[in-house]
């Protein structure tokens, strides 16, 4: 079983960070695909892939290029070591066990009400100090957030990648589409305890493109979807 991490940025040049995150993925032993300059996340996403040449049992990561990640190396690969099993299909490391009509997975009504998993640290935007979004205790999801998504080569091709038809946007609603399309295959997704800070608050969220693809995803879903608490 080989690891490869497929990171996707709209820039042609990186910074710091993607290169601290580069550096620590391939101190890990994974091999990291860059995908730079791109134009849309569906076809980044897919063409890494592609170039990946991995086998059905290796393990592929889609991850943001704006993420820190403070697990150690043991604790990282037996966090990832979760694809492995054969009714597992993504992992990551915040999520929802309950997707409402309203399609917003980080609800905060819901979160108050017991229903999400997961934790993730951010960096605030003025203050500049890192805080952390404790979601609840890790385990089982219908949807994961798209920062750090992991799964089986093999999941990846049954889910596929493209965007779908009904996405006008490029960069919006991709982790709600693969995350759901993992549920409704059958497999189950999950939350695993991988400590990484993200250096966006989602300030995209709201912009024309993603309420788009928001409301072409609620009218192809049939929502709610959720699993047993």
């Amino acid at each position: 079983m080989k690891l490869f991490a497929i990171i996707c940025t709209r820039d042609k040049a990186y910074g710091a960070v993607t290169q601290g995150l580069l550096f620590t993925l391939s101190s890990f032993g994974v091999n990291v695909k860059i995908m730079a300059g791109q134009e849309s996340i569906f076809s980044a996403y897919q063409k890494g892939l592609d170039i990946c040449n991995a086998d059905d049992e290796d393990i592929i990561i889609l991850c943001h290029d704006d993420i820190q990640i403070q697990s150690t190396r043991p604790e990282f690969i037996a966090a990832v070591g979760k694809c492995l099993d054969k009714e597992t299909g993504i992992i990551g490391v915040a999520g929802t066990t309950f997707l409402g009509k309203d399609s917003v997975w980080w609800n905060h009504d819901r979160w108050n009400a017991g229903y999400h998993r997961g934790e993730v640290q951010h960096v605030h935007a003025e203050k500049r100090h890192i805080y952390t979004s404790y979601y609840g205790p890790h385990g089982q999801v219908v949807v994961l957030d798209g920062l750090f998504l992991a799964a089986k080569k093999e999941v990846w091709d049954k889910i596929g990648l493209t965007k779908p038809t009904y996405f006008t946007g490029n960069w919006d609603f991709y982790d709600i589409h693969y995350t759901t399309q993992s549920h409704l295959l059958g497999y189950k997704n999950y939350t695993v305890p991988i400590s990484i800070i993200h250096k966006s608050g989602g300030s995209l969220v709201g912009r024309d493109s993603w309420l788009n693809n928001r409301e072409a995803y609620e009218k192809h879903t049939n929502l709610p979807i959720s699993v047993s608490l």
